[in-house]
Protein backbone atom coordinates (compact mmCIF):
# COMPACT_ATOMS: atom_id res chain seq x y z
CA UNK A 1 0.00 0.00 0.00
CA UNK A 2 2.70 2.91 0.84
CA UNK A 3 4.57 2.01 -2.50
CA UNK A 4 1.07 2.59 -4.63
CA UNK A 5 0.94 5.66 -2.49
CA UNK A 6 4.30 6.56 -3.17
CA UNK A 7 3.90 6.17 -7.22
CA UNK A 8 0.35 7.71 -7.25
CA UNK A 9 2.00 10.33 -5.92
CA UNK A 10 4.79 10.27 -8.65
CA UNK A 11 2.59 10.42 -10.82
CA UNK A 12 0.31 13.23 -9.55
CA UNK A 13 3.42 15.50 -9.35
CA UNK A 14 4.73 15.06 -12.42
CA UNK A 15 0.99 15.72 -14.23
CA UNK A 16 1.01 19.14 -11.82
CA UNK A 17 4.46 19.62 -13.38
CA UNK A 18 3.71 18.96 -17.44
CA UNK A 19 3.21 15.91 -19.34
CA UNK A 20 5.81 13.34 -17.77
CA UNK A 21 7.68 11.30 -20.33
CA UNK A 22 8.64 7.40 -20.81
CA UNK A 23 11.53 6.71 -23.23
CA UNK A 24 11.87 3.47 -24.59
CA UNK A 25 14.43 1.61 -26.57
CA UNK A 26 13.14 -1.03 -29.20
CA UNK A 27 15.03 -3.62 -31.00
CA UNK A 28 13.27 -5.09 -34.96
CA UNK A 29 11.97 -7.70 -32.97
CA UNK A 30 9.05 -6.47 -31.67
CA UNK A 31 9.41 -2.79 -32.56
CA UNK A 32 7.12 -4.09 -35.51
CA UNK A 33 5.26 -7.03 -33.45
CA UNK A 34 4.47 -6.65 -30.11
CA UNK A 35 5.10 -3.13 -29.16
CA UNK A 36 2.39 -1.50 -31.06
CA UNK A 37 -0.15 -3.79 -29.26
CA UNK A 38 1.52 -3.14 -26.24
CA UNK A 39 1.56 0.98 -26.79
CA UNK A 40 -2.45 0.43 -27.88
CA UNK A 41 -2.95 -0.96 -24.40
CA UNK A 42 -1.25 1.35 -22.87
CA UNK A 43 -3.11 4.06 -23.44
CA UNK A 44 -6.30 3.02 -23.35
CA UNK A 45 -5.01 3.86 -18.93
CA UNK A 46 -5.67 7.51 -20.14
CA UNK A 47 -2.65 8.05 -18.16
CA UNK A 48 -1.19 11.41 -19.65
CA UNK A 49 2.40 9.94 -20.75
CA UNK A 50 4.34 10.99 -23.30
CA UNK A 51 6.20 8.15 -25.32
CA UNK A 52 9.64 8.51 -26.69
CA UNK A 53 10.31 5.14 -28.62
CA UNK A 54 14.12 4.95 -29.99
CA UNK A 55 15.05 2.48 -32.14
CA UNK A 56 18.63 1.01 -32.86
CA UNK A 57 21.66 -1.20 -32.20
CA UNK A 58 21.12 -2.93 -29.03
CA UNK A 59 24.79 -2.23 -27.82
CA UNK A 60 24.08 1.46 -28.39
CA UNK A 61 20.41 1.03 -26.61
CA UNK A 62 21.81 -0.47 -23.66
CA UNK A 63 24.99 2.33 -23.26
CA UNK A 64 21.60 3.95 -23.41
CA UNK A 65 19.61 2.62 -21.41
CA UNK A 66 22.90 2.57 -18.95
CA UNK A 67 23.35 6.01 -18.46
CA UNK A 68 19.60 6.82 -17.88
CA UNK A 69 18.48 8.37 -21.75
CA UNK A 70 16.33 5.33 -21.81
CA UNK A 71 13.94 4.25 -19.24
CA UNK A 72 13.53 0.56 -20.76
CA UNK A 73 14.93 -1.24 -23.42
CA UNK A 74 12.54 -4.34 -25.28
CA UNK A 75 14.44 -6.75 -27.00
CA UNK A 76 16.63 -9.56 -26.61
CA UNK A 77 18.82 -9.75 -23.68
CA UNK A 78 21.97 -8.60 -24.24
CA UNK A 79 25.51 -10.65 -24.41
CA UNK A 80 26.56 -10.91 -20.78
CA UNK A 81 29.42 -7.90 -21.18
CA UNK A 82 26.66 -5.63 -21.81
CA UNK A 83 24.18 -6.75 -18.78
CA UNK A 84 26.51 -5.08 -16.02
CA UNK A 85 23.95 -2.57 -14.38
CA UNK A 86 20.93 -3.81 -15.74
CA UNK A 87 18.30 -6.58 -14.79
CA UNK A 88 16.20 -8.68 -17.61
CA UNK A 89 12.67 -10.10 -17.01
CA UNK A 90 11.93 -12.64 -19.50
CA UNK A 91 8.43 -12.57 -21.98
CA UNK A 92 9.30 -15.26 -24.45
CA UNK A 93 11.78 -16.44 -26.31
CA UNK A 94 11.83 -16.51 -30.23
CA UNK A 95 14.21 -17.83 -32.98
CA UNK A 96 15.44 -16.62 -36.47
CA UNK A 97 13.55 -17.51 -39.80
CA UNK A 98 14.81 -18.28 -42.99
CA UNK A 99 11.97 -15.92 -44.66
CA UNK A 100 11.58 -16.24 -48.28
CA UNK A 101 8.63 -14.54 -50.15
CA UNK A 102 5.69 -17.28 -51.24
CA UNK A 103 6.19 -19.42 -53.84
CA UNK A 104 10.17 -19.13 -53.63
CA UNK A 105 11.92 -21.49 -55.59
CA UNK A 106 13.36 -23.31 -52.44
CA UNK A 107 9.84 -24.23 -51.27
CA UNK A 108 9.41 -26.82 -53.54
CA UNK A 109 13.13 -27.65 -54.61
CA UNK A 110 13.19 -31.59 -53.91
CA UNK A 111 15.87 -32.60 -51.23
CA UNK A 112 16.18 -29.29 -50.05
CA UNK A 113 19.54 -28.67 -47.72
CA UNK A 114 20.03 -25.54 -46.11
CA UNK A 115 23.55 -25.04 -47.99
CA UNK A 116 21.15 -24.33 -50.97
CA UNK A 117 21.04 -20.58 -49.96
CA UNK A 118 23.70 -19.52 -50.85
CA UNK A 119 22.60 -19.96 -54.78
CA UNK A 120 20.79 -16.82 -53.73
CA UNK A 121 21.21 -13.44 -52.18
CA UNK A 122 21.34 -13.21 -48.50
CA UNK A 123 20.03 -10.92 -46.29
CA UNK A 124 22.51 -11.53 -43.08
CA UNK A 125 22.50 -9.50 -39.23
CA UNK A 126 25.19 -7.65 -39.48
CA UNK A 127 28.01 -7.81 -37.21
CA UNK A 128 27.13 -6.46 -33.65
CA UNK A 129 23.50 -7.06 -33.94
CA UNK A 130 21.73 -8.85 -31.26
CA UNK A 131 21.64 -11.74 -33.59
CA UNK A 132 24.38 -11.88 -35.56
CA UNK A 133 26.30 -14.24 -33.24
CA UNK A 134 23.73 -16.83 -32.88
CA UNK A 135 22.98 -17.20 -36.48
CA UNK A 136 26.95 -17.28 -36.94
CA UNK A 137 27.45 -20.43 -35.13
CA UNK A 138 23.92 -22.01 -36.50
CA UNK A 139 24.92 -21.43 -40.09
CA UNK A 140 28.45 -23.09 -38.64
CA UNK A 141 26.75 -26.16 -36.99
CA UNK A 142 25.18 -26.75 -40.44
CA UNK A 143 28.54 -26.12 -42.11
CA UNK A 144 27.26 -23.63 -44.67
CA UNK A 145 30.29 -22.10 -45.36
CA UNK A 146 31.06 -18.27 -46.57
CA UNK A 147 27.89 -17.01 -48.38
CA UNK A 148 29.05 -14.44 -51.54
CA UNK A 149 26.32 -12.98 -52.55
CA UNK A 150 25.36 -11.29 -48.48
CA UNK A 151 23.83 -8.17 -47.77
CA UNK A 152 24.31 -6.85 -43.92
CA UNK A 153 21.37 -5.07 -42.77
CA UNK A 154 18.97 -4.67 -40.01
CA UNK A 155 16.68 -2.70 -41.83
CA UNK A 156 13.29 -4.45 -41.28
CA UNK A 157 11.62 -2.08 -44.26
CA UNK A 158 14.21 -3.19 -46.51
CA UNK A 159 14.32 -6.81 -45.54
CA UNK A 160 10.32 -6.93 -46.17
CA UNK A 161 10.32 -4.98 -49.11
CA UNK A 162 13.76 -6.71 -51.18
CA UNK A 163 12.65 -10.42 -50.76
CA UNK A 164 8.95 -9.29 -52.01
CA UNK A 165 10.22 -8.61 -55.63
CA UNK A 166 13.61 -10.77 -55.33
CA UNK A 167 14.64 -14.52 -54.73
CA UNK A 168 16.30 -13.78 -51.73
CA UNK A 169 16.82 -15.42 -48.59
CA UNK A 170 16.50 -13.39 -45.02
CA UNK A 171 18.01 -14.74 -41.99
CA UNK A 172 15.42 -12.45 -39.12
CA UNK A 173 14.63 -12.66 -36.50
CA UNK A 174 10.44 -14.03 -36.16
CA UNK A 175 9.15 -11.89 -34.36
CA UNK A 176 9.60 -9.07 -37.41
CA UNK A 177 8.52 -10.66 -39.79
CA UNK A 178 5.58 -12.94 -38.15
CA UNK A 179 2.86 -11.26 -39.09
CA UNK A 180 3.33 -11.50 -43.25
CA UNK A 181 4.26 -15.00 -42.30
CA UNK A 182 0.59 -15.09 -40.86
CA UNK A 183 -0.84 -13.75 -43.41
CA UNK A 184 0.66 -15.41 -46.26
CA UNK A 185 2.97 -12.22 -47.64
CA UNK A 186 6.00 -14.03 -46.66
CA UNK A 187 7.00 -17.80 -46.06
CA UNK A 188 10.01 -19.33 -44.76
CA UNK A 189 12.27 -22.07 -45.36
CA UNK A 190 11.40 -25.67 -43.64
CA UNK A 191 15.09 -25.12 -41.36
CA UNK A 192 14.74 -26.15 -37.84
CA UNK A 193 16.31 -23.25 -36.53
CA UNK A 194 16.17 -23.97 -32.88
CA UNK A 195 19.91 -23.69 -31.51
CA UNK A 196 19.07 -20.10 -32.56
CA UNK A 197 16.71 -19.75 -29.44
CA UNK A 198 17.47 -16.15 -27.91
CA UNK A 199 15.24 -14.40 -24.76
CA UNK A 200 13.32 -11.50 -25.51
CA UNK A 201 12.37 -9.43 -22.14
CA UNK A 202 12.50 -6.03 -20.62
CA UNK A 203 15.73 -4.62 -19.82
CA UNK A 204 15.79 -1.89 -17.26
CA UNK A 205 18.56 -0.39 -14.50
CA UNK A 206 19.05 -2.41 -11.66
CA UNK A 207 19.28 0.32 -9.19
CA UNK A 208 16.36 2.18 -10.54
CA UNK A 209 12.54 2.42 -9.20
CA UNK A 210 10.46 2.63 -12.33
CA UNK A 211 7.72 4.68 -11.84
CA UNK A 212 4.47 4.37 -12.09
CA UNK A 213 3.48 5.13 -15.78
CA UNK A 214 6.46 2.59 -16.58
CA UNK A 215 5.04 -0.06 -14.35
CA UNK A 216 1.80 0.19 -16.37
CA UNK A 217 3.70 0.13 -19.27
CA UNK A 218 5.49 -2.36 -18.79
CA UNK A 219 2.33 -4.61 -17.49
CA UNK A 220 0.89 -3.91 -20.99
CA UNK A 221 3.91 -5.37 -22.60
CA UNK A 222 3.34 -8.73 -20.53
CA UNK A 223 -0.20 -8.52 -21.43
CA UNK A 224 0.28 -8.42 -25.02
CA UNK A 225 3.34 -11.01 -25.12
CA UNK A 226 1.00 -13.86 -23.08
CA UNK A 227 -2.22 -12.64 -25.52
CA UNK A 228 0.30 -13.07 -28.67
CA UNK A 229 2.02 -15.89 -27.64
CA UNK A 230 1.33 -18.60 -30.42
CA UNK A 231 2.22 -15.93 -32.91
CA UNK A 232 5.43 -16.10 -32.36
CA UNK A 233 5.81 -19.81 -33.09
CA UNK A 234 7.57 -21.12 -35.98
CA UNK A 235 5.61 -23.14 -38.51
CA UNK A 236 5.73 -26.79 -37.70
CA UNK A 237 6.95 -28.32 -41.07
CA UNK A 238 6.72 -32.40 -39.37
CA UNK A 239 3.43 -31.92 -41.48
CA UNK A 240 4.56 -31.03 -45.18
CA UNK A 241 8.33 -33.22 -44.73
CA UNK A 242 11.65 -33.60 -42.45
CA UNK A 243 12.56 -30.12 -41.10
CA UNK A 244 16.14 -29.84 -41.70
Amino acid sequence: MAALREGTERVAQAQQKGISRISIGVLPTVATSILPESVKRFRTGGIDVRLHLVSGPNALLMSQLRVGELDLVVGRLGVPEAMSGLSFQHLYSEQVAFTVRPNHPLLSKENFQISDIADYTVLYPPKGSITAPYVDRFLLSQGVGTLTDRIDTVSDSFGKEFIRNNDAVWIISRGVVAREIADGELDELPIDTKETLGAVGLTTRADSIPSMALKLFMNAIRDTAQTLDSYYKPVDHHKDGPVI
